[in-house]
């Protein structure tokens, strides 16, 4: 998997810090990941496609009907280009501007894909391999705008899903913002918070996975 950097050097050192504070503090493994993309989409450049083709069709048959003698069977040429290039652009556009695209990608399909993305990282990276099964997956996706959070098996009888949630619901403005620095300085905050107010306050000097952040472009 390639990487990529989307926090630069500082950023990714004060997370590092925190986190290690964290860590020293509750016992647990927390790893952040920060991600481009969950999956490559291949179909939102042809839903782009479609919608500037249709709409650009639509143009000429209201141009057609408001002005008959606008068009003729000598201009089929250019109506059909028109509604090609319409289209294309459309598509172009959801390639090179991801706000664009994101109105093509439905929310179960962004929803399944990045959680999938965040359960293949856990098993990639082996972050179940702590002695207490008590690591935590904090993955951020900037292309879905999209905050996945895995608890290792060790904190499912602590943790219900609404205390996962509390937590994302704080770091998502930040990701529309496209804060991701902020959105992670949230998301580790508020994970100590909650930890400690569980009664995780168990002191360790025990690492057994990485601080500092983990970066990837994620799928092409």
């Amino acid at each position: 998997m390639r990487r990529y950097s989307f926090l630069d050097p500082g950023e990714s050192a004060a997370l590092e810090k925190e986190i290690a504070h964290l860590e020293a503090q509750t016992g647990v493994q927390l790893v952040t990941a920060v991600i481009g993309k969950a999956d490559s989409y291949v179909e939102l450049p042809w839903k782009a496609f479609a919608l500037g083709a249709a709409l650009a069709g639509l143009a000429l048959v209201v141009a057609a009907a408001l002005w008959p003698r606008w068009t003729d069977a000598g201009d089929a040429l250019i109506c059909a280009v028109a509604i090609l290039g319409a289209g294309a652009a459309s598509a172009i556009l959801a390639v090179v501007a991801p706000p664009y695209a994101r109105l093509f990608l439905r929310a179960t399909r962004r929803d399944l894909e990045v959680r999938q993305y965040a359960q293949a990282f856990f098993l990639r990276r082996e972050l179940f391999a702590t002695r207490e099964r008590n690591g935590i997956l904090l993955l951020v996706s900037l292309f879905e705008r999209k905050v996945e959070i895995l608890p290792d098996l060790g904190l499912h009888a602590r943790f219900d899903a609404a205390d996962w949630r509390a937590v994302i619901g704080a770091m998502t403005p930040l990701l529309r913002e496209r804060r991701c620095f902020g959105a992670l300085q949230q998301g580790v905050a508020r994970v100590q918070a909650m930890l400690l107010a569980k009664g995780m306050t168990a002191v360790s000097d025990r690492n057994e996975l990485p601080d500092r952040p983990i970066q990837e472009t994620g799928a092409r």
